[in-house]
């Protein structure tokens, strides 16, 4: 194949001559340095060097002089002229085609290869001989330097610390609530218990109550050790007890508002004092902190805390803990402590200590607020105020945003030995997914 260009310019006198360019598929011409011309009637090669010719290359009308063009026309219109170079511009130290004077402009661009400078994105590029370099052919690319990246699941222990406080407010508030309510509810003698679908058809067993307590410290106990060894337990904690926090906040309002009549008619309640002081309400509450409001240790001896029902809490929500933060490889876990809250449930119902509504409700609003809080947790887009967020409407999104702002996305199921000791426990890899 051959590619031949033509360039004729007229005028008063010749100033180019006729240049004839063929690619040559032949092997036995040098690549570098020379030119090689075969004669029309067969005459062997001969050689003319570079560095003999002259050639202006400032611009793509650069002429010859007079003596070049009639030393060079003669043999070009005799044979053909057969130049093999390589693809890339030559550079400045490395190329033989390179040097000085007007040899060295032969094969040089006319126009810059490249020329790029203050980019925006921070690539600068240089030209020097054609080249894409700074001074030896290198491209410099400047790279900012990378900024610290932040943990996408901080512990941050001052705000699992802040939110135990708030846990242990609402808890003492709930308990004040009770001792409050205690001295208003009405009377056994002339309050009958209200009409209830399962409690008429169901005989009191004061027992059940014992029954659903233990099965309370099971359940929650379970929880526990389920937190106490997830990768992420700081994060986890703070949630629980934000939202049991909450759970109690509003518990302790709505057993206040309205006061029922005792449920059992066997259930051991003090006496009422006939008169409230700060001194009698504190040792209530003291009272029933230290038996951690649990009937089977003797300690709640205080009625009229019905709407809503704190056992039912305390099992759902160790429930959901377990099926939400332990491996999903454990599934008979997940059942067991869905059976054992679903019992737990029942027995309270079987000693009366609870109206079916009471229940209903505190099913409800934990499960709901459970979801809620996670689903606020999990998408990014709702931790923030915007016109179609009506989640974040809710009164406690400004602690929610405070406790979560941090966290990048759902707590991943990792789970490691928490203690530094023994060093066994940790080996290679102590972090385990599910």
């Amino acid at each position: 194949m051959r590619l031949q260009v033509i360039v004729v310019e007229t005028g008063e006198r010749w100033r180019r001559a006729l240049l004839r360019m063929v690619l040559d598929p032949k092997n036995n011409h040098n690549d570098y340095g020379s030119f090689e011309s075969s004669g029309v009637s067969g005459s062997p090669h001969h050689t003319v060097d570079v560095s003999e010719v002259a050639h202006q290359s400032s611009d793509d009308t650069g002429l010859h002089s007079d003596s070049e063009s009639s030393r060079l026309a003669p043999d070009m219109t005799q044979s053909d002229l057969y130049q093999r170079q390589p693809l890339l511009p030559p550079s400045e130290k490395s190329d033989p085609w390179a040097g000085s004077g007007q040899g060295s402009a032969l094969h040089s661009p006319s126009s810059e290869y490249y020329h790029v400078d203050d980019k925006p994105d921070g690539l600068t590029i240089h030209r020097t001989g054609g080249l894409v370099s700074g001074s030896n052919g290198i491209v410099k690319i400047d790279v900012p330097a990378p900024l610290r990246e932040e943990p996408r699941f901080p512990k941050e222990k001052w705000k699992t610390l802040v939110a135990f406080i708030i846990l242990v407010v609402n808890f003492i508030i709930t308990t004040a609530s009770l001792a409050l309510v205690h001295e208003r509810v009405p009377d056994r003698d002339k309050y009958q218990p209200l009409p209830d679908i399962f409690l008429d058809n169901v005989k009191a067993m004061d027992w059940a109550l014992d029954v659903s307590e233990v099965l309370i410290i099971i359940s929650s106990n379970t929880a526990i050790i389920v937190v106490f060894f997830h990768k992420h337990r700081f994060i986890v904690m703070r949630r629980i007890f934000m939202i049991l926090a909450l759970l109690y906040l509003m518990r302790s309002i709505t057993m206040f508002v309205t006061v029922l009549p005792v449920a059992s008619v066997t259930y051991y309640c003090s006496p009422k004092a006939n008169s409230t002081n700060s001194l009698m309400v504190a040792k209530r509450v003291w009272q029933l902190i230290s038996g951690f409001g649990l009937s089977i240790n003797g300690q709640h001896t205080y009625c009229g805390d019905y709407i809503y029902s704190g056992h039912t809490v305390i099992l759902t929500m160790s429930y959901l803990i377990i099926a939400e933060y332990s491996p999903k490889r454990c599934f008979p876990v997940h059942w067991i402590s869905w059976l054992v809250s679903v019992t737990g449930v029942i027995m309270v119902l079987i000693a009366h200590g609870h109206y079916t509504v009471d229940v209903i409700i505190a099913y409800y609003v934990t499960t709901t607020l459970f979801w809620i809080y996670h689903t606020l947790a999990n998408n990014a887009n709702l931790k923030q105020y915007g016109p179609n967020n009506f989640l974040a409407r809710v009164w406690w999104f400004p602690l929610f945003r405070y406790f979560e702002k941090n966290v990048g996305g759902p707590v991943p199921r990792q789970y490691e030995w928490p203690l530094p000791w023994p060093r066994w426990c940790h080996g290679k890899h102590p972090n385990r997914n599910s």
